[in-house]
């Protein structure tokens, strides 16, 4: 990718400014994985069973643990090193349980944490076509992404996406038996995890609200969570889950923010275990407010 700076109406070429080392990588990750990922700092090289961790992270949108891994070395198997990484979590939940507790002075339990939606993030300047290639299972819990920085402070942080046709990595997990384990516990959720069991007329609903929300900027993501459809641009913007005869959806806006003049986004700023972001729902049963609904999605967009 070649960034530009607008001189009159002349381009100029911002010159990129490599990283020298893995740690200046590490320190600005660190210091903005909030804005970054949405992501709370455990702890920065945390060692547990004599295995050292780049970063330990936690994410509070799935309640699961994050390891993320520096690189610059681009001869080594992510996959062997995610997965050995992912095999440490689910073996030594409690020692995860500690670092958490101690680092944030928190009392987080064993059962509060969705084991099942642990991920490993490896960083790096890029990545071979080969490291690319040998990630893209569509349900294999690894993360590449790539960071580049720039003259003038400019830096570009992205992930790289799976691709749609991507295979399932249990094609081959009979072929270790720690990879058999990690995807018999880790679940990577899909949007047909979702879609599959519902009505054609769900299914009609959902595309129309899914391809209306994604019309409002090229910049959001789908991702599908356990049990909802997340939309989001850094952190969720609005959360969709499939139901037998509707929609819910729910604005990820803290009450009192919305400007709902029509008065449809119910308040559940007060009700405990819904299951998307945000203070305000609506159960969907047709298109009859889409263009409305997507004015008031409009607003949690920044």
């Amino acid at each position: 990718m070649i960034l530009y700076s607008k001189q009159g109406n002349l381009l100029q070429i911002i010159k990129e400014h490599p990283f020298r080392l893995e740690k200046e990588i590490q320190v600005l990750f660190e210091d903005n994985l909030a804005s970054i990922m949405g992501l709370q700092l455990v702890k920065s090289e945390c060692t547990i069973r004599n295995k050292r961790i780049d970063t330990l992270a936690f994410d509070p949108d799935t309640n699961a643990f994050v390891i993320i891994e520096y690189k610059r070395d681009k001869s080594h198997s992510v996959v062997d090193q995610g997965v050995s990484y992912l095999n440490l979590m689910l073996e030594y939940k409690a020692d995860f349980i500690i670092e958490y507790n101690e680092n944030l002075k928190r009392s987080l339990k064993r059962d509060d944490v969705e084991w099942s939606q642990t991920r490993v993030l490896f960083v790096s300047t890029s990545f071979t076509d080969n490291q690319k290639q040998a990630t893209n299972f569509k349900d294999l819990a690894i993360e590449l992404w790539e960071i580049k920085r720039y003259e003038n402070g400019a830096v570009i942080i992205d992930s790289i996406k799976k691709s749609a046709a991507a295979p399932s990595i249990r094609q081959i997990a009979t072929q270790s038996e720690i990879l058999q384990q990690v995807t018999k516990e880790i679940k990577v959720y899909t949007e047909e995890d979702h879609t599959s069991n519902k009505s054609d007329e769900v299914k009609e609903l959902y595309e129309a609200f899914k391809h209306a929300i994604l019309n409002l900027s090229d910049n959001i993501e789908l991702v599908p969570k356990k049990t909802y459809i997340a939309f989001k641009i850094k952190s969720n913007i609005v959360d969709i889950e499939l139901q037998a005869n509707s929609l819910k959806l729910w604005i990820n806006f803290r009450k009192g923010l919305l400007n709902d003049s029509l008065n449809i986004m119910r308040d559940v700023s007060t009700l405990k275990g819904h299951n998307g972001n945000g203070d305000y729902e609506i159960t969907i049963r047709d298109t009859t407010h889409l263009e409305y609904i997507m004015s008031l999605i409009k607003q949690a967009i920044k």
